[in-house]
């Protein structure tokens, strides 16, 4: 009967599932973004250069960006958010989408990316357009806050909460959890039930503090974690330089003459290419899903565009670098076109410039990463459960325990159900996020509009 049960489920899910990451979701993720770049006539390409000012710019100016009390700076809520973008899916997404795709999904992937900085930028618009503030001067906000204040459709914004928060246990926690106990099971020969309660333990420690734990702890690890694995990435690539170029020309054969790219290999198409790329780099930087407003939402910022241009910078650091990285170090060292598992094609490559200590590499790289998104996406999740329980402290409190719970769980399952059930709740996300983005999407244009001709023009009050 179990088996039974399970193997209904598993069907169920792949059908739903072949509809959220399908064709058509993906070409209204896509159309999305790319609707938004025409009608602001391409903003995230006209301003990249002020996007840059306003986001690592600030880092350096001599003004202090220290938040007070219980306020959250621009840059530590964009750090919260990168958190829960930058995952596991940037090193094994990219070795699947190579691997499913060839090395054409790779274009795709920054065709998805340089759309998806205008529908992450509109996204986080909106999130800091429409939020609230609480009792102690607290913000928060996100597409709940402007489904229901901006459309007016309360019952679409709950949906989306309950989503949000189903989706945090999987494709935030257990998924995260089994990435980090296996990683360190593979290299370091630790038990993996060890893994679950050291992983539960630093959870616990930082979502209990709160917001402002979650987002200190963001803003320090994900600098760290991203210069870690950057700095890795470079040594293997300035070791195969030779083959970089070669790389490239994989890329852009693969994205419209596959057959050429993969050596007479059968099965890669220009669809398969465009299908797989759009769909991982969606994935990895989240535009269109709705969960990283929920971050921006709490910056100290009265500046909306502005605090946009964090979601912009989000979406390059995570697909545009980090993810370019991954798949140059997969092209470059051939493994790609191996029988090497996806799983183990990041490690393989790792492993023929560091040797041994490859591996040692990946699983490092792998356990920040999954962390990371773990702390970012309980955030998420809490935030949600606290919009469908009116901000009442017990429900939260009951979501905390079962995350830091479902921390040791997925560490110790076989997760492969989970993952999919995850994935498919991840991608429902972004049906209610998306009606949202397209029936506000004149509240964004005109914001942008506003700011080009006065950016003092769209401040609110803080």
């Amino acid at each position: 009967m179990v088996d039974q049960l399970m193997t209904a489920l598993t069907a169920l899910n792949g059908q739903v599932n072949s509809f959220v990451w399908g064709p058509f979701m993906l070409v209204l993720l896509l159309g999305t973004g790319v609707y938004l770049s025409l009608r602001t006539k391409f903003f995230h390409l006209t301003r990249f250069g002020r996007m840059v000012r306003c986001t690592v710019g600030s880092l350096f100016a001599r003004r202090s960006s220290k938040p007070t009390g219980q306020k959250i700076t621009p840059f530590q809520a964009m750090s919260t958010a990168l958190a829960g973008t930058i995952g596991v899916g940037n090193i094994v997404g990219i070795a699947t989408a190579i691997s499913l795709g060839g090395p054409g999904a790779v274009f795709w992937m920054w065709i998805s990316a340089f759309f998806g900085m205008m529908t992450k930028y509109a996204e986080v618009a909106l999130a800091v357009r429409f939020r609230s503030t609480d009792e102690n001067g607290r913000h928060y906000g996100g597409p709940m806050l402007y489904i229901e204040k901006g459309l007016h459709m309360k019952w679409l914004a709950c949906i989306f909460s309950a989503l949000c928060a189903l989706a945090s246990f999987g494709i935030g926690n257990m998924t995260q959890s089994n990435a980090i106990s296996g990683a360190l099971e593979a290299s370091f020969h630790i038990p993996r039930w060890i893994s679950g309660v050291a992983v539960a333990t630093i959870t616990s420690a930082v979502i209990l503090g709160g917001v402002k734990r979650i987002t200190k702890v963001t803003s320090a690890l994900v600098p760290i974690m991203s210069i870690f694995y950057i700095l890795g990435t470079s040594v293997v690539i300035i070791l195969n330089w030779s083959e970089i170029p070669h790389a490239f020309a994989l890329i852009f054969q693969g994205a419209f003459h596959p057959e050429s790219a993969a050596g007479g290999i059968i099965g890669f198409t220009v669809a398969q290419a465009m299908r797989y790329g759009f769909a991982r780099g969606v994935f990895t930087n989240e535009a269109g899903l709705g969960s990283a407003p929920i971050a921006h939402a709490v910056a100290d910022t009265d500046n909306p565009v502005e605090q946009g241009f964090w979601g912009m910078f989000e979406v390059f650091v995570d697909t545009i670098v980090v993810c370019t990285m991954t798949a140059l170090v997969l092209l470059s060292s051939g493994v790609w076109n191996s029988t090497i598992p996806d799983t183990a094609m990041a490690a393989a490559a790792f492993s023929q410039a560091f040797g041994k200590f490859g591996g040692y590499f990946i699983s490092i790289a792998t356990a920040l990463f999954a962390i990371s998104a773990l702390l970012g996406w309980c955030m998420y999740g809490e935030h949600s459960v606290a919009y469908l329980c009116k901000k009442s402290s017990f429900p939260v409190l009951i979501y905390r325990t079962v995350f830091i719970f479902l921390t040791v769980v997925g560490a110790t399952m076989k997760i492969d159900l989970a993952w999919d059930i995850s994935d498919t709740l991840n991608g429902l996300m972004a049906i209610p996020n998306l009606i949202g983005l397209i029936g506000l999407s004149g509240v964004v244009i005109k914001m942008t509009k506003d700011y080009i001709r006065d950016p003092s023009s769209v401040l609110m009050k803080k």
